[in-house]
Order: structure tokens, then C-alpha cells, then sequence
């Protein structure tokens, strides 16, 4: 079996039903081998699905955090997962909305399980980093590229699917490619085929403050990084999450649980994802990952898709080190740079850092120096003979809510209903957010070595302090 999978199939039950074993939700159930029709088995023992076993969740922090080596096949599971069980929470809601209109109970859980577990099919070695320094060429990113494999790829396998855990579709429902493709991607201004607006609702599920996807995965890179972020009540989210004319709800009694969420996503931001590590590594890779890239990827994802799915960290991993006997003067030189990475042997050393919390303006933006302004202004504070030492500045961003979620875009509103008033109204939110940072920015020096970073951090300090920032103080650094 390709997929690990345990059968368990009782005399009635449990047939046409299989378990996943997962250390976050104990079992993850799925549909299984049933005669003439396609299952969700078959979508995972899929090709296309299979190939996020080779393409890791964390791209950098796995070398920071040694347990960390789940992949986005794993995440992908634990996602579909959670749609499910939001499905059968949400669906009465839904259907006061929209009565004949909405499919069967069944085919809303399908759909919302198959954009779970196909969300992250898109993405390429490196994952987010690799839509940032190389996708952006092409103006796509792993959502369009996903949306593409779903409906030129696993198209035939999803039309085949006739039901889901809890029960079959209507005879005359088959699962549609298109919708489950529709969830996985942000809106458009022009969407060019016009959607139900049940399905529209469904995409605020994929793109608001708390998602199926970023619920699994804050627990699971918490639980695999062996990071404590203290308790997470997504099930008490669960129970006070419904639809309404409006938009998406949440009770006002499970605000505490939304805060708790999202302190935990925050904290992971900041000790794992942006560890000052983490971050070096990403610095390093900066030097390299375009030029590989422009070798094992010279073509447009989207038109070579085929090629393009045999790109994996795998592959790009085995690549790279071949290129360290490569003739190539070029492959050389990056293999070479690539082996210093793969055996952690770090270039940039962090010599200095500040985390400052941004309150967030009534109107307009936050503004934030960006770090070729704080270089800048550090060269004018070095001494003479340090003018020429070489340092990067990493400004490291993260926003733990929407900026305006009082004006959030479609596909995105949150609001909340008071059980007293029954009232439905997003002021509640901008009183939890004064509580929650409007915005974290962790500035970080980094250097080839530690001999200046005395200059180098009373430089960044009054870099900082110049802006308003932050207060000149001197430290034992």
C-alpha cells in the first residue's frame, strides 16, 4: 500500500471505510475501495498527492528543529480532516441560508475534505519560499498552479466519488472539479465562471482568521517541532462557528478560544518560523535559489506541468549535490554553496536583535522601515574603518489577524454574534484585537562572525531609535 494506510473494516460499518493513523487526531478516516465508484483512497494514492511526501512542510525550521520532518502530505491529511468534522458543524447553518439550493449534506463535506487535502498540491521545493524568490517570475504562485493539476489531473478521480465518510451524495450529485478548485484559491475580481453563492460562503472557511489549514497545521508544527504553545481549543471554535445571512459567525463565547488561537499561531511565528536560525538559513538560500532554480526550472510551471511535479525537495536536494562534480563551472559553485546548507554549515551569524510591536492606525497602514532603510541608516552610524564590514538587515513581519477586519475582503469576514442582544456585529473583534499585537516585526543584524556586534548593534539601536522606534539603550552584547 503506497499510502501506510490501516484497513479496519467491520461487517457493516466500517466497510468502504479506512484509518489513518496521525499523532495529532489519533485517526483520520477515510473512504475506501468501494466497487464502481472512485474513493478518496484513490485521490491520495494518487501521483499528484503522493509527491507532497516528498516536499516538507517547514522549509528551513526542519534544519533548526530536528523532529521536524513531517511533510505537506501529512499537513494535507490533517487538513481534510478538519473540513469534515467542520462540515457536519456548519451544514444546518448553511441550509436555513439556502434550502433546495445547497447539495445534499454528504457532497458539502466531500467538497470541503477535497480542498483540504488538495490545497497545498501546487506548491514546489521550499513551499512558500519558492512562490516568493522564483514563481513571482511567472506572476503565479502554487495556488493557480494547484487549481491547474485539480482540474487537468485529478479531475477524472473526484468526478468518480460518490460520497463521503458519513454517507452517499444524492443520486444525482457528482463531485465538481471546479468548485473544489474554486475553495483553494484567493478570489479574483473577475472569477470567470459564476459560482453559487453557497460556494462562495464555503471559501471564507479557506480565508479568514482561523481555517481548516492553518488550525492543522499551527498543531502540528507545534507537536512536531516539540514547541509548547499551551492549549489550543479549536473544538470549542468548532461548536460556536456558523453561517449566517452576513457572512461566518462565531459566538461570543468562543472569542476566548479564537484568542488563545491566535497568541498560539503568533507564537509559533515568532520561535519558529522566524527563529533568528530559521531566518539565516533563508538568508543563505537567497544567495543561491534563483540561479538553481533558473537550471531545474527554466520552463513556465503552468506549461510544463509535468516536469514540473517531479520538482520536489527531493529531487532538487539529490540535484545539487550531484553538482559538486558537475563540469559546469556554475552548477559547481552551487553545489558547493548547497553542501554548506545541507551540512548546516551557516554563513550568517545574528548579531543583534529587536522586537518591536507596532500599534495599528485607525486609518491607513502601519509603516514599516524595510531593511535596506535600517542598512542604510547603520552605515551612517558605523565608525569609519567599519564602513565596509559586510551585514544583512532581516525584517521579519508576521500579522497574527487581518490588519482591518472591520474591512475585510470577501471570502475573509469574521463576525460575532452576542447570545444576549442577538446581535451579529465585528466590534467585538476590535476590542479582542487590543489585546492581540496589531502587528510583530522581529529586526535582526546578521554578520559573517561575531567580532563586531557591538558596533554593529549600537548601529542597528540607532538606526531604529531615528524612527521612533525604540529607545537607545546600551546592553553587554
Amino acid at each position: 500500500m503506497k499510502t501506510g494506510i490501516t484497513e479496519k473494516k467491520g461487517a457493516v460499518e466500517g466497510q468502504g471505510t479506512g484509518l489513518i493513523a496521525d499523532p495529532i487526531y489519533h485517526y483520520i478516516v477515510m473512504t475506501d475501495r468501494i466497487a464502481g465508484e472512485k474513493t478518496e483512497r484513490d485521490v491520495i494514492d494518487s501521483p499528484y498527492v503522493q509527491r507532497l511526501r516528498r516536499i516538507f512542510q517547514l522549509q528551513s525550521a526542519r534544519w533548526v528543529f530536528p523532529s521536524a520532518e513531517h511533510t505537506r502530505f501529512q499537513h494535507s491529511l490533517g487538513t481534510m480532516h478538519v473540513a469534515g468534522i467542520f462540515s457536519e458543524q456548519l451544514y444546518p447553518s448553511l441550509f436555513d441560508l439556502f434550502k433546495s439550493e445547497l447539495p445534499s449534506f454528504s457532497y458539502i463535506e466531500e467538497l470541503l475534505r477535497m480542498a483540504g487535502l488538495l490545497h497545498d498540491i501546487g506548491h514546489g521545493p521550499f513551499c512558500h519560499f519558492f512562490d516568493e524568490q522564483y514563481l513571482s517570475r511567472f506572476k503565479t504562485n502554487h495556488e493557480e498552479i494547484g487549481q491547474h493539476i485539480i482540474i487537468e489531473k485529478v479531475s477524472s478521480i473526484l468526478k468518480g466519488i460518490r460520497r463521503s465518510v458519513r454517507g452517499a451524495f444524492r443520486k444525482s450529485e457528482a463531485l465538481d472539479p471546479e468548485q473544489v478548485a474554486f475553495l483553494i484559491k484567493r478570489p479574483l475580481k473577475r472569477e470567470r465562471r459564476r459560482h453559487p453563492e453557497w460556494l462562495v460562503f464555503l471559501r471564507q472557511l479557506f480565508r479568514g482568521i482561523f481555517t481548516f489549514d492553518n488550525i492543522d497545521y499551527v498543531l502540528r508544527d507545534a507537536y512536531m517541532t516539540g514547541v509548547s504553545i499551551g492549549p489550543i481549543d479549536w473544538r470549542r471554535l468548532l461548536y460556536y462557528t456558523f453561517f449566517r445571512r452576513e457572512g461566518l459567525v462565531l459566538d461570543k463565547r468562543g472569542m476566548d478560544a479564537l484568542a488563545m488561537f491566535l497568541n498560539a499561531r503568533l507564537y509559533l511565528y515568532s520561535n519558529v518560523y522566524y527563529h533568528r536560525t530559521t531566518r539565516s538559513i533563508d538568508l543563505q538560500l537567497q544567495d543561491i535559489f534563483k540561479e538553481t532554480m533558473e537550471i531545474l526550472c527554466p520552463y513556465h510551471p503552468l506549461k510544463e506541468i509535468e516536469q514540473y511535479l517531479a520538482l520536489t525537495d527531493w529531487f532538487l536536494m539529490e540535484k545539487v549535490m550531484e553538482w559538486k562534480k558537475s563540469l559546469s563551472a556554475k552548477e559547481k559553485r552551487l553545489g558547493e554553496k548547497w553542501g554548506e546548507v545541507l551540512s548546516r554549515k551557516l554563513k550568517w551569524s545574528s548579531v543583534f536583535e529587536e522586537r518591536l510591536t507596532l500599534k495599528e492606525m485607525e486609518v491607513g497602514r502601519p509603516i514599516f522601515l524595510t531593511p535596506e532603510e535600517v542598512k542604510r541608516r547603520m552605515e551612517t552610524f558605523l565608525p569609519r574603518q567599519l564602513k565596509k564590514v559586510e551585514f544583512h538587515v532581516d525584517m521579519a513581519h508576521h500579522d497574527p489577524r487581518p490588519l482591518n477586519p472591520w474591512h475585510e475582503t470577501e471570502g475573509a469576514t469574521l463576525l460575532i454574534y452576542d447570545p444576549g442582544t442577538q446581535r451579529i456585529s465585528r466590534e467585538p473583534l476590535r476590542r479582542l484585537f487590543q489585546y492581540i499585537p496589531a502587528k510583530v516585526a522581529i529586526c535582526r543584524v546578521y554578520a559573517l562572525g561575531h567580532r563586531f556586534d557591538r558596533q554593529l548593534g549600537q548601529a542597528a539601536r540607532q538606526a531604529l531609535a531615528s524612527e521612533g522606534q525604540i529607545e537607545i539603550s546600551e546592553t553587554n552584547l
